[in-house]
């Protein structure tokens, strides 16, 4: 995950900016520290040898970023930038860290704060969900998507108050890749301060939303071509008419394998009444695709290029994350994104009546 959140951020620049991070954590005893960092785009770990219970590392970095500093089998993951900062606490209880002399560190924080009413609601749900019946997920969906909403109202207050902060750039980087729509990714970002736009991060921004406009709503679905799981070329445009969920996926992506229940179930719902579903995987070997296409018994077009995270139509799209979907309209339109669980039903029967 941190290797995730490192690589979303994706912060280099032209400028070197001295960082000092001077820690203090009780029961350290001159233990061996490791800090995992970015540099010029590569992930890079530096380590020493701390003096007692203090050590300090220094080095050059760019705009803030995550790092993590690692003491034996423990990691702990803070946002820091150039200047000096500071960590104090007790060895291996995390808890207690407190970091100072890092503003983004510090937005990091007080969003936590500011939406930790509702994120409190979200993991008794996603508990219940594990070994509820197929009504209760209906249910459980719904109530999981006004959390959403209201959340999302929340992150959209709190970046109109924090218009100038790195770390609400990281939170709209953050939602580009995990399926928010073009228009409610540009409506975020402009309400970032011009300061905070002409940052690398900034522009690095700009640059996703670009990418990630192709999908927009309403935007007509390009008509690729791709290898289906007999090697046979299959083009698009050989769909329309229907409505067609564009699934991306993978055999190796348990949270695909977990849904792809639910839209077999739709598929079987709908399949006669004007929809499909094209699956585009992911995988890098044909046989793990095969054997995964086999054993959760899709009966749908399946394509890939069998080249993972640089699949041609993905990339195009901007997909960082899967399961991702898009839903096409017979016309070719892109009229829904990331539908999964009883949205995508819910969706199909307003349309197909």
């Amino acid at each position: 995950m941190l290797l995730v959140l490192l690589a979303a951020l994706n912060i280099t620049a032209l400028a070197q900016n001295d960082i000092t991070l001077s820690g203090q954590l009780k029961g350290l005893a001159g233990a061996t520290v490791e800090i995992s960092y970015q540099k010029d785009g590569v992930f890079k770990t530096d380590s020493l040898k701390a003096i007692d219970d203090k050590f300090t590392w220094k080095a050059d970095l760019f705009d803030p970023q995550i790092i993590s500093i690692i003491i034996g089998q423990n990691g702990y993951s803070f946002f820091a930038q150039p200047g000096q900062i500071s960590l104090t606490g007790i060895k291996g209880s995390m808890q207690t860290y407190q970091i100072s002399g890092s503003p983004m560190q510090e937005d990091a924080i007080a969003f936590s704060d500011y939406t930790k009413d509702i994120t409190s609601l979200e993991a008794p749900l996603r508990a219940a969900y594990k070994n509820a019946s197929a009504e209760e997920k209906v249910e459980l969906d719904k109530k999981r998507n006004e959390l959403q909403k209201q959340k999302d109202a929340l992150v959209k207050q709190f970046i109109a108050a924090h218009a100038k902060s790195y770390y609400c750039i990281y939170l709209i980087t953050m939602r580009t890749m995990g399926g928010t729509d073009y228009g409610e990714a540009k409506a975020l970002y402009d309400l970032l301060d011009q300061s905070a736009k002409q940052t690398y991060a900034g522009k690095k921004l700009a640059d996703k939303l670009e990418v990630l406009k192709k999908s927009m709503i309403g935007s007509q679905m390009i008509d690729f071509t791709q290898n289906d799981i007999h090697g046979q070329v299959v083009k698009f445009s050989s769909f329309k008419g229907k409505y067609v969920l564009v699934d991306f996926w993978a055999s190796w992506c348990a949270p695909c394998r977990a849904e792809n229940p639910n839209i077999l179930n739709t598929y079987n719902t709908f399949k006669d009444k004007g929809f499909t579903v094209v699956g585009i995987s992911l995988d890098d070997k044909a046989a793990n695709w095969k054997k995964a296409v086999s054993d959760d018994q899709m009966p749908w077009t399946q394509l890939s290029d069998l080249k993972g995270w640089k699949n041609e139509i993905s990339g195009y799209f901007g997909i960082q994350s899967i399961p991702s979907n898009l839903l096409i309209d017979p016309s070719g339109k892109i009229i829904a994104r990331d539908l999964r669980g009883a949205a995508l039903e819910d969706k199909l029967k307003q349309l197909l009546k």
